[in-house]
């Protein structure tokens, strides 16, 4: 790479854009002063991006020496996962690298040492904003360290949700809305923090004290138990499981490890996993949790001494003398992902009204997905009740009349689940279970009151903190403008500020309602795709599903198409230093209409996501450096013959003007010029790899079959839609985008602190 002066000029903007972008989230900001209060000395005190005016001023020579001393053979990995001929590979790896001539510069050595830490630190933000935090960190010791293995435990054992004691601690008696707990794990002494939201307005006193008793006297008092340990080792050892079965996650996971020093040590954390005891625990917490080592502190948004001693880690060399790693697991079969084979090797039973496509293949880790979407009510049956039915739906795991949503949570970890009831991975054995369970969550759900005042808090402290958020608030503007049916109405869009209130309002008996007279699971779509016993899980859906019928009857709401005015709309956000600029175009499209691939391979070229180049990220982001996300999207109606076109692009608010006119730039260029033959051949390459990819997920296949499943198709009609995005010419495809996206017509949102720049 050149590293060339003219780069860093548009690139600067953009990642200073980036540093906005986080400068916007009060959990971000926090994390930034706590890494500064944390360390004095270490390079971790600095947050990875920098400061604003080390964005804004660094030099071309430093950047060019910065990349010719790290960015060198000797201080990388390449890292190849997933199915791939392994000869081939390593002929085109050292065509490609061995060329590189080894370096002859050393690369630098850390000697800094933080010292220990001599009394605990307590800061403060002050900023405008919706929630407020409460935040404790401790420095822990190096990943490498024979303690770090028992920090991490104890905390997960603290800062897990729902089971964790900060939970129950803070959040079930109302004290706060959330909890949250994550590690820092290095090769170098790291950190842990331990957070909690709370509620504009409410006291942060008691919080703060209520989090240090728990943290620093906890396991003093109340030492660990063999329940809690266990319910932590199954959630990392499951983290562990799903990482071998997914190359792509393994192999990002595997370069963490070779940072510490070698690729075994991930082997070494999974296998050392059983020989953590609550001894350890309660020693780490009562070494580390303490009141010298601790750094304290709290988002406000508005208008003798106790050491925690530190000793060397030992080498990986040391630690890996002995060590022998389990044998891996299965390794899956070599599934052809086209739509000709998925079709041949899935089967369509149905139950009445309940549609099931079943995929079943051999998976690496003996991995299964499933996809869920039951269908119940009609217009009249779900008018005025979208906030109840969403609460009615997030209820469904929080208890039933045979387990406590700790048990539930215990029993989704247990069985290796990971998602939510419409979604979700398990493994071949615990499928079975994991349907019943399911089952059992729609059927038997028993609406807590306490659970359903805890939900009610989290939702409004949530949807308060986006009052003042630009990304939010344009998004709303852009949906709500675009609303053609009357309040209560299912297909009504309700502002933020709406929705807020509605919640206020919505009474326990309201959502069980919902529940006793709309939820049902004889009607819908179920795919499973993945590592399962066919015929067993053809009795287990036929035994659990279809007898549970809605009490109310089921008609379809569907949208249709109803022009909207174009509007230009203004949305002033003070003091906020990220901007963003949105529009929104409605069209009378459908997707198996003639102009549907030719206008979603021209979207592709102007503004889409599939491949690393578009007109939009060209001018934007590499040329005038104003955007670190831009793109447009293209969303084509299955059934109505309704599409939605949109923009959006973040800026930081003296570029929203400019942002907004280079987009109405290259669209008027984009129509009056047309795209290229050239741009055309690289989006239907980019395009078709990009389906293949999505094909070759089990998650995504299980989720295009529901689609499917509903619309009456298979994966013929995306063969027949990859075949027509081939046919297409030049002609047709700049043709389709001069017909369908007129900028006269667009609706424009922005969203911005007016006095930062002239949005009007």
């Amino acid at each position: 790479s050149f590293i060339a002066r003219k780069d860093l000029d548009s690139e600067m903007s953009v990642v200073r854009n980036e540093f906005e972008m986080g400068e916007n989230n009060p959990s971000s900001v926090m994390l930034k002063r706590m890494q500064s209060m944390l360390f004095d000395w270490h390079n971790y005190r600095h947050n990875t991006i920098g400061a604003r005016s080390d964005i804004e001023n660094v030099r071309i020579e430093n950047l060019q020496a910065f990349y010719r001393q790290f960015y060198q053979p000797d201080n990388a990995v390449l890292t190849v996962a997933g199915k791939f001929d392994e000869q081939q590979a390593v002929k085109w790896i050292v065509a490609s690298f061995g060329r590189l001539p080894k370096p002859t510069r050393e690369l630098p050595t850390s000697w800094t040492v933080e010292p220990t830490a001599d009394g605990e630190r307590q800061f403060a933000i002050r900023r405008k904003g919706e929630i407020q935090l409460v935040t404790l960190a401790y420095r822990t010791p190096s990943s490498l360290h024979a303690d770090s293995d028992a920090v991490a435990m104890a905390s997960e054992i603290l800062g897990d949700t729902p089971n964790g004691r900060l939970y129950k601690a803070l959040v079930q008696p109302g004290l706060a809305a959330q909890v949250f707990s994550f590690t820092v794990d290095a090769r170098q002494p790291g950190f842990v923090v331990f957070g909690a939201m709370v509620k504009k307005g409410e006291s942060l006193d008691r919080v703060r004290e209520r989090m240090i008793e728990v943290l620093e006297g906890g396991f003093a008092d109340d030492s660990a138990t063999t329940a809690e340990l266990g319910r932590a080792v199954d959630q990392a050892r499951t983290a562990y499981e799903r990482a071998l079965a997914d190359p792509e996650v393994f192999a990002v996971m595997l370069s963490e490890y070779i940072a510490l020093g070698d690729w075994r040590l991930f082997f070494l954390a999974r296998d050392q996993l059983e020989q953590i005891t609550p001894a350890q625990i309660d020693a780490a917490a009562s070494k580390y949790f303490v009141r010298d080592n601790r750094v304290l502190g709290t988002f406000i948004p508005e208008d003798s001494p106790q050491r925690a001693v530190i000793t060397e880690a030992p080498s990986a060399a040391e630690l890996l003398a002995n060590f022998k790693p389990q044998e891996k697991g299965d390794a899956g079969e070599a599934f052809d992902a086209s739509p000709e084979n998925i079709n041949r090797r899935t089967d369509l039973p149905s139950f009445g009204a309940l549609k099931v496509a079943l995929l079943p293949k051999k998976n690496r880790g003996q991995t299964v997905n499933v996809a869920i979407r039951f269908r119940w009510g009609d217009q009249d049956s779900l008018r005025n009740r979208a906030v109840a039915g969403g609460l009615a739906v997030a209820m469904l795991a929080r208890g039933t009349s045979q387990l406590t949503r700790q048990q539930i949570a215990d029993e989704l970890t247990r069985l290796k689940v990971n998602g939510d009831l419409s979604h979700f991975e398990t493994t071949r054995d615990h499928l079975p279970e994991a349907l019943r369970l399911v089952a059992q969550l729609f059927h038997d759900a028993s609406f807590p009151a306490a659970e359903f005042e805890e939900l009610k808090r989290q939702t409004l402290t949530a949807m308060q903190a986006q009052l003042d958020n630009p990304q939010e608030l344009s998004r709303d503007a852009l949906t709500a403008h675009f609303n053609t049916y009357p309040p209560g109405d299912p297909r009504y869009h309700a502002q933020l500020t709406e929705r807020i209130e509605q919640l206020r309002q919505t009474t326990l008996e309201q959502v069980t309602a919902y529940h006793r007279q709309l939820i049902g699971t004889a009607r819908g779509e179920i795919a499973i795709v993945g590592d399962f016993d066919e015929k067993a899980i053809v009795d287990e859906l036929k035994r659990l599903f279809p007898e549970y019928v809605s009490r109310s009857p089921y008609g379809r709401v569907d949208r249709e198409y109803r022009k909207v005015d174009p509007q230009r709309l203004v949305i002033d956000t003070p003091d906020k230093e990220n901007a963003f600029v949105r529009a929104r175009l409605d069209l009378m499209l459908r997707d198996d209409d003639p102009d549907a691939p030719a206008l979603y391979l021209a979207n592709d070229i102007f503004g889409g996501t599939t491949g690393l180049s578009s007109r939009l990220l060209d001018r934007l982001r590499q040329k005038d450096g104003l955007s670190y996300s831009v793109g447009s999207s293209l969303s084509v109606g299955s059934r109505e013959r309704l599409s939605t076109w949109t923009f959006a692009a973040m800026a930081a608010p003296q570029n929203t003007n400019r942002a907004e006119q280079a987009f109405l730039e290259e669209l008027r260029r984009a129509r009056a010029d047309g795209f290229t033959a050239e741009e055309v051949a690289e989006a239907k390459k980019g395009l078709l790899q990009a389906r293949a990819v999505e094909r070759s997920q089990d998650g995504a296949v299980a989720s295009r079959w529901v689609s499917f499943l509903d619309l009456g198709r298979d994966w013929q009609f995306s063969k027949d839609f990859e075949d027509k995005i081939m046919a297409l010419t030049q002609e047709r495809v700049n043709a389709a985008f001069r017909k369908y996206i007129d900028p006269e017509q667009l609706t424009l949102v922005v969203a911005t602190d007016v006095s930062k720049g002239n949005a009007n």
